[in-house]
């Protein structure tokens, strides 16, 4: 954060302090009264002339916050340079203004932290809120900055009090604000039988550590007298003053690169002893004790670090590390939802092929249901198909007899056509076989084209389920690269699936390949039993045209076959 966010961070407090009505705006008098003492206290040179016009009194009515910025911006802020004024004379003129309307300490004087220690404790509120508004800490700056004062008090914090706390707060999972967070402080809940004494020195120390400011003894150049001065240290510069009001410079160390900071025994009667050697000149220092000084020399070489690294102060370096450490944590508590989501989205998609699954085979249960009731309605046909050809064979059988009875009267004649007859009797048995074997040839091949027409279609099917599979498999590979290990077993299953498709489809294939061949025989079988019948119904018609021997004769066979013609037309027409 830089300075001007810095400075934005305790102007916003003055400014809302001045809204009494908390309508978002303040009046003209009020910010005239306000923009004066900034002047003042940033020692930026004063304008009255811009002041009493953008302030002076006419029917506009009071001015809001997006109103001021741009006087804030152009005649105040754009002004700042740093190191020319005292921070902490800025930060108290905004802690007055808004302490006296929002800060409430108890009456009987029963608070953990003084009004100096509170606002402090304001400050280090402000270096570690979020750059948003209205100005929140969050619950895990909270309790950084609660670790930092008990570490300095040598108290181990409760985290889980801290926890059980945030959450009966209405907003504090959100962030807390700095009344809030002072309340806290305040009710003595994380500090107690703790003096206050004892919590303000822990305050001071945590704030001298994040301000990076404190008295250090220094040693002089010329004369080589010790003198105690107030130091503070930034990323590029280590200043020190007569005091800590910051009013008499006494000069600074430049700091880059070639900087470099070394302990030192101790001698001369001072303790604690550290250099901090430029390309110029060595700067010896001492420290009230061991831990100051180790404080002071990670301090000032971290100063070095970030100084080479392009960066501002340690402190904000780790704020900003901490942000990002947060904003990861939350972009993986979000990628784990988002992937509880899926994996839910997956378990249902899987209980929707299950469903669809039992489909299927509800649907093949009533094909099988469909199937026997066609097979049965074909056994009856053909039952009804084999009375029918029993009671031609009866008929015939009558003509047979009536035929004989005949015969009878006429012995030479019936001798020879008896002869006939047993042969159009063979022939009818072999006409029958033959009209049989047909029948049983079309019903085979009708069955084997079911059966080919059937296997098409579970070919047809199981190719759509695994081009669906193959389709959800690259789908799955392409969404989840990053989650390969976690889908393993489901990526191996699928594959089990696959392979055992494929074995179907092979297996479907063979069937068909088996169909088609049976059904290759079964038309070879109808074309031979084609050809029989050809044969059968030539010889025949051979048959039915009787030799004539003479005149006589030829009369007397014609009254023989006036009844036997019928005859065999019938039974040529039943054959067909």
């Amino acid at each position: 954060m830089d300075l001007r966010a810095e400075l934005l961070k305790s102007i916003w407090y003055a400014f809302t302090a001045l809204d009494v009505e908390k309508s978002g705006k303040v009046s003209k008098s009020q910010l005239k009264v306000l923009s004066h003492n900034l002047y003042t206290v940033l020692c930026i040179p004063h304008d009255p002339v811009a002041l009493e016009e953008h302030f002076r009194d006419d029917d506009d009515g009071p001015v809001s916050s997006q109103g001021y910025m741009p006087y804030l911006n152009k005649y105040i802020l754009d002004k700042v340079e740093e190191g020319t004024f005292v921070k902490e004379n800025f930060d108290e003129l905004c802690w007055t203004l808004t302490a006296k309307k929002n800060y409430k300490p108890d009456r009987n004087g029963n608070s953990v932290v003084s009004h100096q220690d509170a606002f402090r404790l304001w400050c280090l509120f402000n270096f570690l809120s979020e750059d948003k508004y209205p100005l929140v800490m969050v619950p895990d700056e909270v309790e950084y900055l609660l670790k930092k004062i008990c570490t300095a008090m040598n108290v181990e914090l409760n985290s889980c009090e801290l926890d059980d706390y945030l959450s009966q707060e209405p907003q504090g999972q959100g962030g807390l604000t700095v009344w809030q967070f002072l309340d806290m402080v305040n009710s003595g809940r994380f500090l107690r039988g703790i003096e206050q004494e004892a919590v303000s020195m822990a305050v001071e120390e945590v704030y001298q550590e994040v301000i990076e400011d404190g008295y250090l003894w220094k040693k002089g150049q010329l004369r080589r007298n010790w003198s105690e001065r107030w130091f503070m240290l930034k990323p590029s510069v280590l200043s020190y003053y007569m005091s800590e009001e910051r009013k008499e410079k006494k000069g600074s160390i430049a700091l880059d690169k070639h900087c470099c900071v070394e302990v030192l025994p101790d001698r001369d009667g001072k303790r604690c002893m550290f250099c901090v050697k430029t390309s110029s000149r060595t700067y010896e220092m001492s420290a009230s004790d061991t831990r100051q000084r180790q404080e002071w020399t990670l301090a000032i070489q971290t100063a070095i670090r970030l100084q080479a690294e392009g960066k501002k102060s340690l402190h904000k370096d780790l704020k900003q590390k901490r942000r990002e450490q947060r904003e990861q944590r939350e972009q993986r508590k979000a990628a784990k939802e988002e992937e509880t989501q899926r994996l839910k989205q997956l378990q249902e998609e899987k209980e929707r092929k299950l469903q669809e699954l039992e489909l299927l085979k509800e649907a093949q249960r009533q094909a099988e249901i469909l199937l026997q009731e066609e097979e049965q309605r074909r056994r009856q046909q053909h039952e009804e198909m084999q009375r029918t050809l029993e009671i031609q064979l009866r008929e015939a059988e009558q003509a047979r007899a009536s035929m004989q009875a005949e015969m009878v009267l006429k012995e030479a004649e019936a001798e020879r056509q008896r002869k006939r007859i047993l042969e159009l009797e063979d022939m009818q048995e072999r006409l029958q076989e033959a009209l049989q074997q047909e029948v049983k040839a079309r019903q085979d091949e009708e069955a084997v084209r079911y059966a080919q027409a059937r296997l098409l279609a579970e070919e047809e099917e199981k190719l759509k389920q695994l081009m669906k599979l193959k389709e959800e498999q690259e789908e799955y590979i392409i969404k989840t690269q990053r989650e390969k290990q976690v889908l393993k077993q489901e990526m191996e299953n699928k594959n089990k699936c696959l392979e055992e498709a494929q074995k179907q489809l092979e297996e479907v294939r063979v069937n068909r390949q088996r169909v088609d061949q049976d059904v290759m025989a079964a038309q070879r079988k109808l074309r031979q039993a084609s050809t029989n019948v050809k044969h059968w119904n030539v010889q025949m018609n051979r048959l039915m045209h009787p030799i004539g021997p003479g005149d006589k004769r030829t009369n007397v066979s014609g009254g023989v076959f006036a009844g036997y013609q019928p005859l065999l037309s019938r039974r040529d027409s039943s054959l067909k």
